[in-house]
């Protein structure tokens, strides 16, 4: 088995571009009133969180670079589709499937839940992309 370092570095950095973006721009003002957590309290903790995000990625991108390379020696195919595939289901099985019990059992608004799903697809997919095509 071959892991892709270079595809997993690199979906590192892409991960954190994601979450920055959909965090700090596109969606801050929608989790900020769904969470009741205000953007300046967010802040005040973004070091500690920040490292905390940058190891969840590192794992994220290890195993999706590990996922697709165990698809890629079982079943062949091409590595794009494959490393998107492996995002998908990874998404599905582990992401997706952990927040929406622990919403759930938390009583978090439905609407957060689908936020943070959606982010963790785009994560997911932007991240197996990278490790697929390099």
């Amino acid at each position: 088995m071959d892991i892709d370092w270079l595809g997993a570095a690199l979906a590192l950095a892409v991960g954190m571009i994601v979450a920055g973006v959909w965090y700090g721009k596109a969606f801050l003002d929608l989790w900020a009133r769904l969470t009741g957590i205000a953007p300046a309290d967010s802040k005040r903790a973004s070091r500690r969180n920040m490292a905390q995000l940058l190891v969840a990625n590192a794992v994220t991108a290890l195993g999706l670079a590990v996922g697709t390379a165990v698809a890629e020696e079982a079943v062949g195919g091409g590595p794009v589709g494959t490393a998107l595939l492996v995002g998908v289901v990874a998404w599905l099985a582990f992401s997706a499937s952990t927040l929406l019990q622990h919403n759930a059992f938390e009583l978090k608004p439905a609407k957060l839940t689908v936020l943070n799903s959606a982010y963790q697809l785009v994560l997911f997919l932007a991240m197996a992309l990278v490790i697929g095509l390099v």
